[in-house]
This record gives C-alpha cells, structure tokens and sequence, in this order.
C-alpha cells in the first residue's frame, strides 16, 4: 500500500483517542513519526488516488512530495531529491515552495506550529490549506524559519506524479525521514540552515 505509513500512523492516532488537531495529537504523531527509521519514497508517489501530474493555483497553502532534479544541480551546493513542500505560489513554469526538509526535526517544528496560526478554517475545503505567500512569511518575524526553505521549483524539472498530504497527516510528513539529498549529508545541510536562521 503505497501510503502505509501515513494511514498505519494515522490509525494510531485514532485508536489512542486523540483529538484531531489538538496540541496532544500533534506532539503524539511528531514523536511517533520521528521513530520511523526508513521510509519507501518512491512507493509513495505510486498512489494514484492521493497523486497529482502538477501544481494548480488552486493548491497554494497544501502540502505536496515528490521526486525533483533540479535544473542547476551542477552548480547548487547541494539539493533534495524528494521534496516536501507547502506551496507558496503558482509561477510562469512553475512554483515556489517551502521545503521543510531543509530544517532540522525541532526547527520544522517551530515552522509548523508558527504556520498553523495562518491555517485557513473558514471552509472544510479550506481547512486543508495554509494561509500562505512570501511577503507573509518576510513579514512575520515568526516565520523567521522558512528563510532555508524558500524554495524556485520548474514543472519540466519534477519527476514523478507529487503526492498530496491532507491537512490530518501534516504533523506525521514533519518528521518522517524523507529527505534524499545530494551533494552533501543532512547534517551539512541543517548546519547550514541554522546559520542562515540566526544571520536573520
């Protein structure tokens, strides 16, 4: 079952009795997601009922993975080969992104909870995004955290079908270990990261 691990943990969380989108449930489904050793990431994108073929405008504020190859990979220090982004907007060929994998696991999560204070709950359609956009996130100095995770992504560059993942399973994506760098460990990469958070 190609989003296993998503629905396993999901099933966890509801024999537990936890309350959706409570402070409890969240903390719950980090620590238990921060347990998991491995995950298959291309069998997630395997899911036709939970994938999409691209980003609409519609998605902006909705949580998406998928496999990329960036097109100036060459000359980028380093890059994540399967993304997991919060889409910021919809560009000429393309869209920008906030790549959470770009974070250490307790820096995501001062993102996470500083980004639920902008989540749309004005509709169940809604609920399932994120009030989102750069001069929102440059203009609050509690999302000083994005700064590592802005990300340009092209549509010609993705490389598979992009997995959606719904607003209830968002705490479960945060600490699953996904990312696949290139060009440098994870260690290098969330050292740098924090750098670029503390120069502000």
């Amino acid at each position: 079952m190609a989003a296993y691990i998503f629905q396993k943990l999901s099933k966890e969380g509801r024999a537990e009795g936890l309350d959706p989108g409570s402070t409890e449930a969240r903390d719950w489904f980090r620590d238990r997601a921060s347990s998991v050793s491995n995950v298959n990431t291309k069998s997630l994108v395997r899911d036709k009922e939970r994938t999409y073929t691209s980003i609409r405008s519609a998605d902006v504020g909705r949580m998406y993975m998928f496999f990329y190859d960036p097109k100036t990979k060459d000359t980028l220090p380093y890059y994540d080969r399967f993304p997991m982004i919060f889409v910021v907007d919809k560009i000429p060929g393309g869209f920008h992104g906030l790549n959470l994998h770009y974070l250490p696991p307790t820096y995501r999560a001062r993102l996470m909870d500083a980004l639920y204070s902008v989540s749309k709950t004005d509709s169940a359609r809604d609920s399932e995004k994120l009030q989102m956009s750069y001069n929102l996130l440059k203009g609050a100095s509690r999302f000083n955290y994005f700064k590592p995770c802005f990300k340009h992504y092209l549509n010609g560059h993705v490389r598979s079908r992009m997995l959606y993942v719904p607003a209830d399973e968002w705490d479960i994506a945060l600490m699953l270990p996904t990312q696949r760098f290139r060009k440098a460990g994870t260690s290098k990469v969330w050292k740098e990261s924090r750098q670029k958070i503390r120069k502000g």
